[in-house]
């Protein structure tokens, strides 16, 4: 039990109604999930508003409502409290039920269309070999130090992300390293956390069946840094369009990165291999096991953050060269045949097109590119046909597969994609429903010296049609294939 007036001390409380309730067991924003004298916040979502379920929490047990406007019924025995935005009020309620877990451990947020996921990895992992205990919240997976906990958003809902923080903070976690989505900054998930350090990859077009306009999805991304307290830094990637943008109205201390032009943090590619890079960072140089500029973006982040962070430049950068590629990112396997799979989650255009250059600039056109890609059903289907010409005009052979369907039908998806490629770039390109046999077909028109890019899934380890889902591994499927050559 904790009590009511320490929870709603900092939620910013217009006006009370009801009765006078001192303590409460648990907070909720799910009906269903309401028991015996919890508080219950109604939270207007996307889809189904929570003021419609008050009723049903108070008869479940609840005696505590935080809303923005009160029922036209009053129930005995409950306390009605009025809020300006109850989807804020849940966040900072989530953070006083755990005690403020944010505040005891060096939070850092890493946002953007792409990279999130590698940056905020790859900030766990080096944490982790500097010696410290680190939590991760990520896309792929959450970890409380060493234990993984499955990740089903890449920003849980503030209950499950403040008790994530908090069993990180009793686990001896002192730092944490966490993507934030648009969508969680939008939908004020992340409210009450106390961030120390905030990064931004880059913005492209993503997540406009959600925003509606990319202006939008711009301004979810910035809210973030907005919100910014002063002791906090704010590392952003100048060499993107929307970089400085982040930076203008933030309290947080301004630092920069840059592959092109004069930065607080510089890099360049001094030279790609299949397999990795040499990077000059700061004027020295370091060997890592990544490829591409896209990863050069990643890493000069991480080399940023570690910096603002107070660890030394060279011990970062020795590091740097121990740290591996995230699971579904630029994943490498070599066929016993001499060609190369490579494994990435690229599901929009610019992803598509960094990782394409990526390899045409190792390849140095003494190979073929063969890409497997398609795009997720009941999404933006304004990407469809960019991706589709993304992979054409950088690929030698394309071969448009279903990624996750959902509840559309393939056809549908992959006839959309078609519709962005004229006749000539049809002549290379192939459909084929099946995923698994797009992924055997690409394998069988690649020859010693070529590369295979599966794109869109990544580390997902499942395929989902009409609301199922099915086992599938790109990586396992490749793997398979791989051992079929060698029988």
């Amino acid at each position: 039990m904790k009590q009511v007036e320490n929870l709603l001390s900092g939620i910013g409380v217009i006006e009370r109604r009801g009765a006078a309730v001192t303590e409460v067991s648990g907070v909720e924003s799910d009906s269903r999930q309401v028991k015996k004298d919890n508080l219950f916040v109604a939270v207007r979502g996307v889809t189904v508003d929570g003021h419609n379920f008050i009723g049903q929490a108070v008869a479940q047990g609840a005696t505590v409502i935080v809303c923005e406007s009160f029922p036209d019924e009053l129930v005995a025995g409950v306390m009605y409290v009025r809020v300006e935005d109850s989807s804020v009020a849940f966040g900072l309620l989530a953070s006083a039920w755990y005690d403020h877990p944010s505040k005891e451990l060096t939070l850092v947020g890493v946002t953007g269309t792409n990279g999130k996921t590698t940056t905020a990895t790859l900030l766990y992992e080096m944490f982790r070999l500097f010696g410290y205990k680190v939590g991760l919240l990520s896309t792929v997976c959450n970890y409380i130090d060493n234990v993984a906990v499955p990740a089903t958003h890449t920003t849980p809902d503030p209950l499950h992300l403040h008790r994530l923080l908090r069993e990180m903070v009793d686990a001896g976690c002192t730092y944490a390293f966490m993507e934030v989505s648009s969508h969680s900054a939008a939908q004020h998930r992340i409210a009450g956390l106390d961030f120390n350090g905030a990064i931004f990859s880059n913005l492209t077009r993503d997540h406009i069946d959600y925003h509606k306009t990319v202006e939008a999805y711009l301004k979810a991304k910035k809210s973030f840094f907005d919100g910014l307290p002063k002791g906090a830094f704010a590392l952003t990637n100048i060499d993107d369009k929307s970089g400085m943008v982040m930076l203008q109205n933030t309290q947080a201390s301004k630092h920069t990165y840059s592959l092109r032009t004069m930065a607080d943090f510089k890099a360049k590619i001094v030279e790609s291999r299949i397999d990795g890079m040499t990077l000059a960072i700061n004027g020295k140089e370091v060997e890592v096991m990544f490829v591409g500029r896209f990863n050069a973006y990643n890493l000069l982040a991480v080399y940023g953050a570690a910096c603002l962070l107070g660890c030394d430049p060279d011990e970062v950068l020795c590091k740097m060269s121990l740290l591996v590629p995230v699971a579904g990112r630029f994943q490498t396997l070599h066929s016993s045949r001499g060609y190369t799979a490579i494994v990435d989650y690229a599901h929009t255009p610019d992803a598509l097109n960094n990782v394409l250059t990526s390899i045409r600039d190792v390849l140095g056109g003494k190979g073929s590119i063969i890409t497997v890609v398609g795009a997720g059903g009941n999404r933006d289907k304004g990407k469809r046909p960019m991706m589709a010409r993304e992979a054409v005009n950088l690929s030698d052979r394309v071969i448009l597969t279903s990624d996750n369907p959902r509840f559309e039908n393939p056809n549908d998806i992959l006839n959309d994609m078609l519709e962005g490629l004229d006749a000539e770039q049809r002549r290379k390109t192939l459909a084929i429903v099946d995923r698994r046999e797009a992924i055997r077909a690409a394998t069988q028109f690649a020859a010693a010296g070529d590369v295979v890019l599966i794109a869109g899934k990544g580390h997902e380890d499942y395929q989902e049609i009409e609301g199922v889902k099915h086992h599938f591994d790109d990586k396992e499927e490749v793997e398979k294939l791989f051992a079929e050559e060698k029988a």
